[in-house]
């Protein structure tokens, strides 16, 4: 009687511990809470920043740089002002790079 009962609490205290509930998986479960948490707060400062910018665009509080910066950028416009540097195309730094 005392191996059968031995055995039993063996059984539990190893299912107590590496269990589809146990300490183990806590801690694991724990980790990926804590890095979802931080992708959590990544996106409500991302969230933030959105909604700083669109109520600058608004009818109400309409900001004219933040109005010129999107259309610029929605447009491809460049103001006659802007300085415009070309950079070369990648494509072309890779193939510059191989024949070194």
């Amino acid at each position: 009687m005392p191996a059968l009962c031995a055995c039993v609490v063996a059984y539990f205290a190893y299912y107590a511990v590496h269990g589809d509930r146990g300490l183990v998986a806590m801690k694991q479960i724990q980790g990926e809470i804590a890095q979802a948490e931080g992708v959590l707060n990544q996106l409500r400062t991302e969230r933030e920043d959105m909604e700083r910018r669109a109520q600058l665009l608004r009818g109400d509080g309409l900001d004219r740089d933040m109005l010129e910066e999107r259309a610029r950028l929605m447009l491809n416009f460049a103001s006659p002002r802007d300085v415009v540097v070309k950079l070369p195309k990648l494509a072309e730094q890779e193939g510059a790079g191989q024949q070194k």
